[in-house]
């Protein structure tokens, strides 16, 4: 596996705060307070440096700040308003961002207690795809923080620690999570029931009809004439004809088709005695039903069940920003690749060969079939927007940047080993809230909180 397949399911929401803080306000960034600061008396609410500011909640050696509070509160309003969504009374989501900050901060504390780091050149990627939402270069996003009044050095600490944070948040809480197979059984059978419930279903029946109140003798020749009608279409006969011969419903002129229907709209014994049949296939035993017995044929079915997925092979040139080539050198670099590849100067496989640094440099830069959700966001969505045989421009991942050529697509069903596995991270997924909350409680157990009430 080459390092675009592992996609990071939540990090990336970690960038949006980030993101978001560059037009939050006057967004200033708040400098993390060192041992030292936590460790002074309350006169260090006087002495937090912006008007207005004071210290909130002490956790650990961790602040909480009036000016980060208001912050907050100001971007969650902003993209509500921007959603169109409501929100919880101003004293409860004052409350909820506070308990929010907390834990963060409780977070932080255990991530560096576990010895957890973020090192440079992750915090270089993480920048720039930060700088890339914004559209903007690195040297540009730098310019812009200058002006809003954001210190550099800080914007880039709180994206260490808001890294640091989500990965520890990830790990912990993931390893919390215990799916058994018994699990996954019981969401594929829902699944499976709740698709099979919008299956469109043409089927074509035989009936023969038994009298209300008939005889033993009576239903035991109508059960004769009926498996005599099914063994003559098992063998081969063409059902319709068996239907316009002996079928005694409404549909005998049609061969017995009765019509693409919803499965709700059939009855559930039809539903069961079909259920697993292919297009063409014929219920191996008869339906007895109130109106008599059914010979079933399945003549068209689009079935929810089997499903299809897009699969796209593409291939990338992979370039890691270091200090001797900025991201920006790195983009310029493969837009310069973009050029010589259209203007037929270059090949993508050769110079995926000679330059990518990647694993997959060696087979011209190709990763084989990708299934969706198996790439980074970034890399993924900028994939699904090329034509075949297209190529990107360069796309900002926490990897590098790269460039991505599009080779083909195919369609394909989704196997049972990819089913269950879906399932597995759908249950994952369903149970992380539970198990995050239980992760945290404990942590603010453990953590030393201290509330400060505003100074007068």
């Amino acid at each position: 596996m080459t390092e675009p397949i592992a996609r990071p399911s939540r990090l990336a929401l970690a960038l949006c705060a980030l993101i978001a803080c560059l037009h939050a306000g006057d967004g200033r960034a708040q400098a993390r307070p060192t041992a030292a600061e936590v460790a002074a008396s309350r006169a260090a609410d006087r002495s937090v440096s912006r008007p207005g500011d004071y210290i909130v909640a002490v956790v650990n050696q961790e602040l909480v700040t009036a000016v980060e509070v208001e912050q907050r509160l100001r971007r969650i309003r902003e993209e509500a308003r921007r959603g169109g969504r409501s929100l919880p009374p101003d004293e409860q989501l004052r409350q909820e961002v506070v308990d929010g900050l907390i834990e963060e901060r409780a977070i932080l504390t255990f991530s560096r207690e576990m010895g957890g780091k973020v090192d440079d050149a992750e915090i270089d990627r993480a920048v720039q795809v930060v700088a890339s939402q914004n559209q903007l270069t690195v040297e540009q996003l730098r310019a812009r923080l200058q002006a809003e009044g954001i210190d550099y050095g800080r914007f880039r600490t709180n994206l260490q620690d808001q890294l640091l944070v989500e990965r520890t948040r990830e790990r912990e809480v993931y390893q919390r999570i215990r799916i058994t197979d018994g699990d996954i059984d019981r969401l594929l059978e829902q699944q499976r029931a709740a698709a099979t419930a919008d299956v469109t279903v043409n089927l074509g029946q035989i009936l023969v009809s038994v009298p209300e109140g008939a005889s033993d003798a009576v239903v035991g020749e109508r059960r004769a004439r009926a498996e005599a009608a099914l063994a003559r279409v098992q063998r081969g006969e063409a059902f319709d004809a068996v239907a316009r011969e002996i079928s005694e419903d409404v549909n005998r002129l049609r061969g017995g088709e009765i019509g693409p229907r919803p499965s709700s709209r059939l009855p559930d014994l039809f539903v069961e005695a079909t259920k697993g049949l292919k297009a063409g296939e014929i219920a191996p035993a008869l339906v007895r039903s109130g109106a008599g017995f059914h010979v079933l044929k399945v003549i068209a079915r689009d079935d929810a069940t089997s499903a299809q997925l897009t699969q796209t092979r593409a291939r990338h040139i992979l370039l890691r920003p270091t200090a001797r080539l900025t991201a920006e050198q790195a983009a310029a670099r493969l837009a310069d690749y973009k050029r010589q590849i259209e203007s037929g100067r270059a090949k993508f496989e050769d110079l995926a060969r000679q330059f990518s640094e990647d694993g997959s440099a060696a087979q011209g830069g190709e990763l084989g079939w990708a299934t969706p959700g198996m790439m980074v966001p970034e890399f993924e969505e900028a994939m699904a927007r090329l034509p075949n045989g297209g190529v990107s421009d360069p796309v900002a991942s926490r990897f590098g940047v790269h460039l991505i050529q599009v080779l083909e697509r195919r369609q394909v069903a989704v196997d049972p080993k990819q089913l269950r596995e879906q399932a597995r991270n759908t249950l994952r997924e369903q149970k992380f809230e539970a198990a995050y909350a239980d992760w945290v409680s404990e942590l603010r157990g453990r953590a030393y909180i201290e509330m400060r009430e505003p100074p007068q």
